[in-house]
């Protein structure tokens, strides 16, 4: 039967199913995954493919994660689909086949007259498992467990797994605690029936998980068979008889014997060679036993013996095939996701030799195979046989709504918020064992990265404002939460100071709190540090794992640290602090964040390293911000899902639950059906290992990393010389200032970037004149000349009047973000540096504050480029470009290897060796093409080092000009006149039939520190 055709604007509401009940009817989405406006009666069928609203600029190229390769796009799961149609229908007969205790509890589990029901997803799941345990090949029903059996076989190699799938926030734990009671009540009744057990191996991907779930024990006391009525009364006395072991797979680890301990690893190296067992490491039967000790002596193996497991986050667990050889390196993220993998999937198996697994319950929002796994990446586990997916979660009120972006004011092709990664990627530090004292008072934020921030704020201000006024005087409800998930601990330092607030350092050796930019989450108000922190950092991976976090990271959270210590304590006296590790409080604190009464309850914000944690279950999460890479639909949904949990779960009039919304930016949740056929690719030529070569040490070239340049000038009245070079015309493409957010279905909402629309011209020239002081007017002792004030921000009044070009007026307030702050101050820097050009003036480094220096010791990549033998370089190619190569570079490759004077020289590639450039008021990197290491005068010892330029016959002639100027009168200035790196010059050759006369000047040149070095004031 044909649906309801419904105005796509008037799906105001998508709850369109009661909670308890099966779904009725869905919204019909048309080939591209969006809704067609129709209505259609009935349940959806299980689908691989998520569908989430489209982007509204889909005429600019919307870029959106592309899975079409995995060959599941819109699939039909059909033995997922077959067996919830027999479901159906065995409910509707009143559960032929099943034993009295299991009838009993499924009666009960779906009594319409309970005051505590369970919701439709959680029974289904649940009825589900029974049938195929019960009634699958029984009584004239197909035997739906010979679908599964080659699978696991195949898969699993026999392990044997039953995977539930339901969206995150759907309530996963109750199914585990209704399927122990069904096992154990069942084996309590009829201790001779093969089908049943009660001991329980619960499996968790961390600690959190572990510790949240106590409430399947009957003994705990906030248990779920009690707080959710999931057993009757006259049958509670069997349920003691539950045995239950939670622990996280890190706990299959082997460990290390106590005679092995502390002993040096090259010591263990001698000890253990030739063995292909390590003997002073646990076996597989001692870490089981270890593991599982709590079950020794109660059943030999065997069917008497065997145990049911529950795999918490299944996704977590399978078995990955080898992965073909093409020269591709995995990344480093899938590389630790699989073997993880392989820790758990063993661990199973190690369990199922020594004592014997009766079932597999694996429960799981995302029950995908992930790259690197040797399947094809969004491949759902063969082995699900029920699906309660996101859309049908939303569809019952079940979950909150994840609003997106789907339209902006932008200029970008696409959505500037919802594919933020594309914009900011490579703008951001990179993570490598780097230590958390970045400055973040030398941070330019990108621009983009501010915008998302401040406009995801702005609607978190109105959803705070909400709840301070109509929610918080009951005392129950905690404040909403914004959610920042960042690539590493590097960049989530520096967002966390961003947000929160951070020391800044005196000239007098004191230092004195700054407040946070985002106010209602700043950790420091009136100069003070707050007692009670609003914003966190999470290092979620540390936490989670058991081991004591990093004393890096340790000691960037130590004001929260403290200032939760001193809140434990005043709130329980009792409490022995000083035992207490800051793991485990900072643990409490992620685990109570939204919980009242609880020592994270007045967490507003949490910043995030990687991914929050699975089963992080708090309910008042509104906003997310993805800062990361998401290449996969798990990550995705994995990030949605932590503001997935509803508030409230009391059902309407009607039966239905209102619907709530969480606001997302940063995930680029698109998943696009084409038809579009896609061709098989053109075979790659074998890739070429480029890496520098140990034992050419000798021959390493280091070199600075500057993000600028600054000048030290003497006392003197300060004028402006602007020109048309000091003109800034500022028409953005990739910041939006209006956003559209939108769900599947259901209300829109608009925020807006309020601080640069309603900016003033005083206060624009103010913010720029504070940043002009901080990088010209610094004296030798690091103490601010604060007499140039007044000038400087009557220079910045005059430049902002006569030099700013804007599409309209009230867009000056586009300088209040820190990216475009900065273009509008190089500007301005350059007309006073002209003004002051005949006084003497020294130019500085402004070296980056996270990586001051480089060398050719990191270069280590494949490549397909045509590569050439370098042998007086510290790296074994040099790679050309071009698709054929390059003959210039060719040539000027063979020249190095020739000259005598030429110590060691390298092709910058991989090499992250930049020149910071200003060109028509826009921030650019400059990347030379050799670094050339010259030998030393026999008389001086110098180290000099000449930049080399191949141009070629380029384009764009302007850039290229102030490209090597900036190289040669700026680069090299202020690094020879900091005098730590020895002495550089820069060259340009783009000529072929000169380019060695260009090379033998500049290099003599350089020995003279002439012209090519761009001068010096030493």
């Amino acid at each position: 039967m044909r649906g309801t055709d419904v105005e796509i604007s008037t799906l105001t509401n998508p709850v369109i199913n009661g909670p308890y009940d099966p779904p009725a009817q869905h919204f019909e989405l048309g080939s591209n995954g969006t809704p067609t406006g129709t209505l259609i009666p009935g349940r959806r069928p299980s689908e691989s493919f998520i569908p989430v609203p489209l982007s509204r600029k889909a005429s600019k190229g919307q870029a959106a994660l592309d899975f079409d390769l995995t060959g599941e796009r819109r699939e039909n799961n059909s033995l997922i689909n077959d067996i919830r149609r027999e479901v159906g229908l065995w409910r509707a007969r009143n559960y032929p086949g099943a034993t009295a205790i299991s009838r009993k509890l499924m009666l009960h589990w779906a009594n319409s007259e309970r005051e505590n029901r369970v919701l439709y997803c959680q029974r289904e799941a649940a009825e589900t498992a029974i049938f195929l345990a019960e009634a699958a090949g029984r009584q004239g029903i197909a035997d739906y467990r010979a679908r599964l059996q080659p699978e696991n076989r195949e898969h699993n190699s026999g392990l044997p797994r039953v995977a539930l799938k339901m969206a995150t926030g759907s309530g996963k734990t109750v199914v585990m605690a209704m399927l122990v009671a069904w096992q154990t009540l069942n084996k309590v009744h009829t201790p001779q029936d093969a089908r049943f057990a009660k001991r329980f191996l619960v499996v968790t991907p961390g600690i959190t998980i572990r510790d949240r779930l106590r409430v399947l024990l009957p003994s705990d006391q906030g248990n779920y068979y009690k707080e959710r009525d999931l057993v009757p009364g006259d049958l509670w006395g069997g349920l003691q008889e539950a045995h239950i072991v939670i622990a996280n797979y890190h706990q299959f680890l082997k460990r290390d014997r106590k005679e092995i301990q502390g002993v040096a690893s090259n010591t263990r190296k001698i000890l253990t060679h030739g063995k292909k067992v390590d003997p002073f490491q646990e076996t597989d039967d001692e870490m089981v036993a270890r593991v599982l000790r709590d079950f020794m002596g109660r059943g030999s193996k065997g069917a008497a013996g065997e145990i049911v497991v529950f795999n918490d986050e299944a996704h977590h667990c399978y078995q990955n095939k080898p992965l073909s050889d093409d020269g591709e390196k995995l990344e480093k993220e899938a590389e630790e996701r699989n073997k993880d993998a392989r820790v758990w999937f063993r661990g199973l198996q190690a369990i199922k030799k020594k004592i014997g697994i009766k079932s597999i319950y694996d429960l799981s929002a995302t029950p995908f195979y992930l790259s690197g796994s040797g399947h094809q990446e969004g491949y759902i586990f063969p082995w699900v046989v029920s699906d309660f997916s996101l859309m049908d979660a939303i569809e019952s009120g079940i979950v909150k709504v994840p609003r997106l972006p789907v339209d902006d004011d932008a200029r970008a092709d696409a959505l500037v918020y919802r594919n933020l990664w594309s914009q900011i990627g490579t703008k951001l530090p990179k993570k490598g064992g780097r230590k958390l004292h970045a400055d973040i008072s030398q941070w330019d934020i990108p621009a983009t990265l501010e915008g998302a921030l401040r406009s995801l704020y702005r609607s978190y201000e109105k959803a705070y404002v909400h709840w301070h006024e109509h929610l918080r005087g009951g005392g129950y409800e905690t404040p909403p939460v914004f959610i920042v998930v960042c690539p590493n601990t590097i960049v989530s330092k520096l967002v966390f100071d961003w947000i929160s607030g951070f020391d800044v350092e005196q000239t007098d050796g004191t230092s004195h709190p700054r407040t946070g930019e985002l106010d209602l989450l700043s950790n420091v108000a009136d100069g003070e540090w707050l007692h009670k922190p609003r914003t966190v950092l999470i290092d979620s991976a540390q936490l989670e794992s058991g081991e004591s976090m990093k004393d890096d990271f340790k000691s960037a959270v130590t004001h929260e640290i403290d200032t939760f210590k001193a809140e434990l304590r005043s709130r329980n006296s009792s409490v022995d602090i000083d035992n207490l590790t800051d793991e485990d409080l900072l643990r409490e604190v992620m685990n109570t964040v939204g919980k009242p009464g609880r020592l994270g309850e007045g967490v507003r914000c949490v910043v995030s390293v990687s991914m929050l944690t699975e089963g992080w279950d708090a309910n008042t999460v509104t906003h997310i911000l993805g800062v990361r890479a998401f290449n996969s639909r798990l990550l995705c949904e994995q990030v949605v899902g932590r503001a997935l949990r509803r508030r409230n779960y009391t059902v309407n009039d009607d039966g239905y639950f209102e619907p709530e919304y969480a606001e997302v930016y940063g995930v680029p949740f698109d998943f696009i059906p084409s038809d579009k056929v896609v061709p098989n690719p053109t075979p790659r030529p074998a890739a070429v290992h480029v890496r520098a070569v140990p034992e050419r040490y000798d021959l390493r070239i280091t070199y600075p990393r500057l993000i600028g340049y600054r000048l030290e000038l003497i006392d003197e009245p300060l004028f402006a010389a602007f020109d048309e070079q000091s003109r800034l015309v500022l028409n953005p493409d990739d910041l939006a200032t209006w956003t559209q957010m939108q769900g599947q279905a259901g209300e829109a909402a608009e925020h807006n970037l309020e601080d640069t629309q309603n900016a003033r011209a005083q206060k624009v020239s103010y913010a720029l004149a504070a940043e002009l002081m901080k990088r010209l007017f610094v004296g030798h002792d690091g103490a601010p000349k604060h007499w140039y004030f007044p000038q400087v921000a009557a220079i910045c009044k005059q430049w902002l009047a006569e030099y700013l070009v804007v599409p309209k007026p009230t867009d000056i307030g586009l300088l209040m973000l820190s990216q475009y702050r900065q273009r509008a101050i190089d500007k301005i820097e350059h007309s006073i540096r002209h003004q002051l050009g005949n006084q003497r003036e020294v130019l500085r480094p402004r070296f980056d504050v996270f990586y001051p220096q480089g060398s050719t010791d990191s270069v280590d990549f494949p490549t397909r480029k045509v590569v050439i033998e370098a042998t007086k370089s510290p790296v074994n190619f040099v790679v050309l470009d071009g698709q054929k190569g390059n003959t210039w570079e060719e040539a000027l490759a063979y020249y190095l290897e020739q000259d005598a004077r030429v110590a060691s020289f390298v092709k910058n590639d991989h090499l992250d060796f930049a020149i910071p450039y200003v060109f028509e008021g826009v921030a650019h990197e400059f990347w030379p093409d050799f670094l050339v290491r010259l030998h030393p005068l026999p008389d001086d010892g110098v180290v000099r080092t000449l930049i080399v330029e191949v141009s070629g016959g380029r384009k764009d002639q302007d850039k290229r000009e102030v490209k090597a100027l900036t190289a040669r009168d700026s680069w090299c200035v202020a690094v020879n006149n900091h005098g730590g790196y020895g002495r550089w010059g820069f060259v340009e050759v783009n000529d072929m039939a000169t380019f060695q006369k260009v090379m033998d000047r500049a290099i003599d040149d350089l020995y003279a520190d002439g012209v090519t070095t761009g001068g010096s004031d030493l």
